[in-house]
Formats: structure tokens, C-alpha cells, sequence
């Protein structure tokens, strides 16, 4: 009878924290799709005409929100810009900016969004301009060219970058997600 009485226990204990969680699912989901930065990430995509879910989802990917992140290749802080995409976006943008400015939350979200917004004005296209951002608009020019991906986007399961087939799909997910929690 004992033992009866703890599996009866166990099970209703095991059942209530289903419940908690199923009940509360999107309060759970925000503790790992956080928008840490936002009045950074606001400010910018309304500037540059990029939706904010997009951008949270490229810093979730990026560096997981991790201001100090540096990639093996020395891509810097929370959108993972090289030195010469920084420099380059930064003189755009005339302004002067030394590389480590690229840990500055502002700065690297102000550039990064930046970037994106060329991106996608360049391609028409979030999957193409990821791919651009990820592994570079010559890249995604050469694919183009060569019939390996459409101009319309419309084939990028087609990318031949393992890492960067695998970078847009993430953040598509990423974006949904962003998308359903937060609107």
C-alpha cells in the first residue's frame, strides 16, 4: 500500500509540473529567446528598416547575447562583425570607430543592423541576405551566377556552405520564434 501511495505521489507531482510548464510555456520560452538590448536592437531596425525579431535572432545566433563574444576568425561582440565589416559600415555611416569599439553593445548592434538592412536591400530576400551576412555577398553573388541558388531565394536549401545553410535555417527558426513569443 505503500508503495502505491509514492508512485500516486510521484505521478501527481510529475503531472502538476506538466501542467506549470505547458501552462506557461511562452514565459519559459522567453527565459531562452531573451531581448536583452532592446533599446538598441529598437532603435536600430527602426532606423534601418529591419524587423527587431530578426535582429534578436541573429545576436541569439551569433553570440547568444555574449557582448564579448570573438569567433575563432576574430568576428567581434553581439552581431559577430569582422573588423573590416565594421570599419567598412562604420565609414558609411561616417563615423570613426577603432576595432574594439565592435564590443560596444551599441555600436555593434547599430553597425550589424546596418548591414543586414544593405543586405536585404541588395537581395529582396531574408534567406539570401542571411547568407550574405553569414558567409558574404561574393559568395552569394557566385551562387547566384552559377545557378547553384536562385535570385528569387527561392531554392536556398541549395547553399553549398554547410555552416551557412545550417546559419539560415537557425535563424529563420529563431525569427518564428521571436515573432510568436513577442508580437
Amino acid at each position: 500500500m505503500k508503495k502505491i501511495w509514492k508512485y500516486l505521489i510521484v505521478l501527481i507531482v510529475i503531472v502538476t509540473i506538466l501542467i506549470v510548464i505547458f501552462a506557461n510555456k511562452n514565459t519559459i520560452m522567453k527565459v531562452f529567446y531573451i531581448t536583452k538590448y532592446s533599446e538598441y536592437v529598437e532603435k536600430y531596425s527602426k532606423e534601418y528598416d529591419v524587423d527587431k525579431y530578426l535582429i534578436f535572432a541573429c545576436i541569439k545566433a551569433e553570440s547568444n547575447f555574449n557582448e564579448n563574444a570573438e569567433s575563432k576568425k576574430g568576428a567581434k561582440g553581439l552581431m559577430q562583425l569582422m573588423d573590416s565589416t565594421g570599419q567598412e559600415i562604420a565609414k558609411g555611416l561616417n563615423m570613426t570607430i577603432d576595432n574594439d569599439d565592435l564590443f560596444e553593445p551599441e555600436i555593434n548592434i547599430k553597425l550589424g543592423t546596418k548591414y543586414i538592412s544593405r543586405m536585404l536591400q541588395k537581395y529582396k530576400n531574408i534567406q539570401l541576405a542571411l547568407a550574405a551576412y553569414n558567409a558574404g555577398s561574393g559568395n552569394v553573388d557566385s551562387w547566384i551566377n552559377s545557378g547553384k541558388i536562385e535570385a528569387d531565394g527561392s531554392n536556398v536549401e541549395n547553399i553549398p556552405f554547410k555552416e551557412t545553410n545550417n546559419y539560415v535555417r537557425k535563424i529563420l527558426k529563431d525569427y518564428r520564434i521571436y515573432k510568436e513569443l513577442y508580437e
